[in-house]
């Protein structure tokens, strides 16, 4: 009974959204659908991955997607503009654990600012059960210490993408305007309020006596999906497990799906020109300085002819490999010597940093 409770909560909760939102891609709406159940069990979690609909440009359903969590998730906090004093003393709070619908996040980590520092890393540590975030407060005349906790479910909406150490914590669901021959309904967060109440009260009802059992769940992870990436979706495939059905299957294509699509994001300068040195090498075993970057200004749409107005010289290269151990030194090119590269000098970190080649990197070597 408490499957097909689940069941129907699901199929509900995909025909809510799915009328409201407008994406095609179900691999993305499975893994929301999964997201949602899992923030009424926050208590079994010892991870919940934070939740990031970007798109790269406006009026592509991001807030949307935030309004209709609203209504089915436990203590929705939806919030555009906060403080990070705001948000430590609400997580810890005895009202109950929050869970955080962040709006316009580009706009907030946009700049150097301390309240921004704060907020990020404080999201960054809430992935985790037990992360505490440090405070010094003033108490009369005194400087104390205080501790506050940082664990709880977080959804994001913004343009562009996130912080590096925050996309490793979520699971992205890239958002994109309607076509003109796609048609959804309108919204309207009081037409729609009681029937999402409802379906919230529902998940409640179903995920409450399943606590003790998630809080040992280990569900078998797809092949792919390690590390960080295991951690994000653990209880999601953990929710999808307890209602069974077909959840399980889907669940396990979902996250295959996005944690591939994720990795499409885009790459550090560091990472790309790790992969562009790697096109360029081909199968040499040792390039001279001023030939590699030859091969890197003329590769396709490279950043490297144009770094601040000028090429990348000998100089910027050798700073920019080297936080990655790979140092330039004097070596033999038949009868003459130059400084230049070994190929097993990148050997060990190519694999480390970058996918396997494609076909496509072999055709520019």
């Amino acid at each position: 009974m408490n499957r097909l409770m689940a069941l129907r909560c699901f199929s509900r909760f995909q025909i809510f959204w799915g009328a409201s939102l407008p994406i095609r891609a179900s691999m993305r709406r499975i893994a929301h659908t999964l997201w949602i159940a899992h923030t009424h069990m926050m208590e079994a979690w010892e991870t919940t991955p934070r939740l990031a609909f970007l798109s790269p440009e406006p009026q592509s359903g991001k807030t949307r997607a935030l309004e209709v969590s609203e209504l089915l998730v436990p203590n929705a906090l939806q919030n555009v503009n906060m403080t990070s004093a705001y948000l430590f003393r609400r997580i810890g709070a005895e009202i109950g654990l929050p869970t955080l619908l962040i709006d316009e996040v580009d706009a907030l980590f946009n700049g150097k600012s301390q309240n921004m520092e704060e907020i990020r890393g404080l999201l960054n540590a809430g992935y985790r059960r037990g992360a505490m975030v440090g405070r010094c407060v003033i108490v009369g005349k005194a400087v104390e210490t205080v501790e506050s906790p940082s664990f709880c479910a977080v959804a994001l909406a913004g343009l562009g993408w996130l912080p590096d150490t925050l996309m490793d914590r979520s699971v992205i669901i890239r958002m994109r305007r309607r076509g003109p021959q796609e048609k959804v309904e309108s919204f309207r967060h009081r037409e729609q309020r009681p029937a999402g109440i409802a379906l919230q009260d529902q998940l409640a009802e179903w995920a409450w006596p399943l606590l003790d059992k998630m809080k040992n769940a280990r569900p078998e992870m797809p092949a792919g999906i390690e590390d960080r990436a295991a951690d994000c979706w653990e209880p999601l495939l953990a929710v999808a497990d307890a209602a069974g059905g077909h959840w399980p299957d889907i669940a396990r294509k979902a996250a295959v799906e996005l944690v591939a699509s994720a990795r499409d994001a885009n790459p550090s300068l560091g990472i790309l020109l790790l992969e562009h040195c790697r096109i360029a090498f081909g199968e040499a075993d040792r390039l001279a300085t001023d030939q590699l970057l030859l091969r890197l200004h003329d590769l396709p749409e490279s950043p490297w002819r144009n770094m601040k107005g000028k090429p990348l010289d000998d100089r910027g290269l050798a700073i920019r490999l080297r936080r990655y151990e790979i140092k330039p030194k004097v070596i033999r090119f038949g009868q003459t010597t130059a400084r230049g590269y070994l190929r097993e000098d990148f050997e060990d970190v190519w694999p480390r940093y970058l996918p396997a080649p494609s076909l496509q990197d072999a055709q520019h070597a």
